[in-house]
């Protein structure tokens, strides 16, 4: 991490890592559709974080009201995220 770069809170670390699972579908901002199950992901807890990514520019608001993952996002997951995950596996494998 750079010293200019905003700091992620784990919650936001956790969103990023959702948003990119999610892949092109995308993250959802609101509740599922009525008489559909419910979201195990709860997607309405983790809106002040995708908006909070947005405002970095790691993530934006496409039309449909959902949240994909930038670039910019990709490569912040990768650096922080997805480094932490090999560190962990080289520590104990």
């Amino acid at each position: 991490m750079s010293w200019d770069e905003l700091y992620l809170e784990t919650c936001c670390r956790s969103a990023l890592h959702r948003l990119v699972l999610s892949g092109p579908t995308g993250r959802p901002v609101g509740p599922p559709p009525e008489g559909r199950m419910p979201d195990f992901r709860a997607p309405l807890k983790d809106r002040s974080c995708l908006v909070r990514l947005a405002g970095m520019g790691l993530a934006r608001q496409r039309d449909d009201g959902r949240f994909e993952v930038t670039r910019d996002g990709e490569k912040r997951h990768e650096r922080e995220i997805l480094s932490m995950r090999r560190a962990r596996r080289r520590r104990h494998g």
